[in-house]
């Protein structure tokens, strides 16, 4: 009889913050090797969903990975879900996520990973990193962080999924340049009346932003998460991506509005360590594939769909293939 895939709720505390998230276990007896998945930007829970958008890519990647006999686990973002941002010995409100900065939510990510090596349930000579958009980002960060330090826990390979090889204001320039023809025709008419150029002013906002000192600042009428903003627009993952010396899988689909797919090679060029790199046909940045032209509109149609069988192949296949090399060691 097999024995059951296990789900288990976790807490994950910190002087300025308290997780929640959730361990999956393959059946079968352990230790297993284990991955912490990492979702992308906004005030996202453990499974990719945001209020308006329900992504679910974690929690579908999470499942396949436990049918191949790999543990995961994954949380909510600071002030999302069950997680609390802590703010001077209170928890923060609605609002908390927006006071996160990238490096604290790449703190975050450190401390999941310390927590999985020290389970007895999971393999810490097998152990991975999995992130998503800006949780790529942050996995590259965590991953050079811990592989530099002289002790502790260190990820044996780590999986890039939508992850960018360039400063964050460059990616949201790129941003802005692939999604001005995907806006309706009359929004486009109206720039175009006011002479308004979508990556001008995506640049003139990024000026705004680095002016402000707050946490949660107003830009053009809107509250954003401005101490994130800052950090995101002045870091480059190149550095990063050059201290990675750990098997590296990248994927980014070819239809991928917010994630140039050519910084796949900048990613096999950076990285010094073993590189695999898939331009996934016709898949978004929402790891689903879409026919037709690319749009965001489409998103809210396009997360109705799983995501894309071949991704969840590659990904799981591939880290399967590291847990088998990392146990022969």
């Amino acid at each position: 009889m097999t024995t059951p895939v296990r789900e288990v709720e976790l807490r994950l505390p910190g002087a300025d913050r308290d997780l929640a998230g959730a361990l999956i276990l393959p059946g079968g007896a352990g230790p297993f090797p284990a991955a912490v998945l990492v979702s992308g930007s906004g005030p996202v829970d453990r499974d990719s969903n945001a209020p308006r958008l329900a992504i679910d890519s974690t929690r579908q990647l999470a499942h396949a990975l436990a049918r191949a006999g790999i543990a995961t686990l994954r949380y909510d973002k600071r002030g999302v879900g069950g997680s609390r941002l802590l703010r001077d010995g209170t928890v923060e409100g609605k609002d908390g996520w927006m006071r996160a900065g990238l490096f604290d939510n790449a703190d975050d990510l450190v401390a999941a990973f310390t927590a999985l090596a020290e389970r007895p349930d999971t393999d810490a000579g097998r152990l991975f990193l999995v992130g998503h958009s800006e949780g790529a980002t942050l996995v590259t960060i965590a991953a050079a962080r811990m592989s530099d330090a002289p002790a502790g826990p260190r990820p044996a390979a780590v999986v890039l999924l939508a992850g960018a090889a360039r400063p964050g204001d460059a990616v949201l320039r790129w941003q802005a340049g692939m999604l001005a023809p995907t806006l309706p025709a009359p929004v486009r008419g109206l720039l175009k009346l006011l002479r308004t150029d979508l990556v001008r002013q995506v640049s003139r906002n990024h000026d705004k932003i680095r002016a402000t000192g707050t946490d949660i600042a107003r830009i053009g009428g809107a509250k954003i998460n401005a101490k994130w903003f800052r950090e995101y627009l002045d870091h480059d993952p190149r550095d990063d991506l050059a201290r990675l010396r750990m098997p590296v899988l990248a994927v980014t689909g070819t239809k991928d509005l917010q994630v140039d797919p050519a910084d796949l090679a900048a990613i096999a060029e950076l990285v010094p360590g073993p590189v695999q790199t898939w331009a996934a046909p016709d898949v978004t940045h929402l790891l689903r594939t879409q026919p037709g032209a690319p749009s965001l509109r489409a998103y809210k149609e396009e997360v109705r769909r799983p995501v894309d069988p071949a991704v969840l192949d590659r990904v799981t296949g591939w880290l399967a293939d590291q847990g088998v090399a990392a146990d022969t060691h």
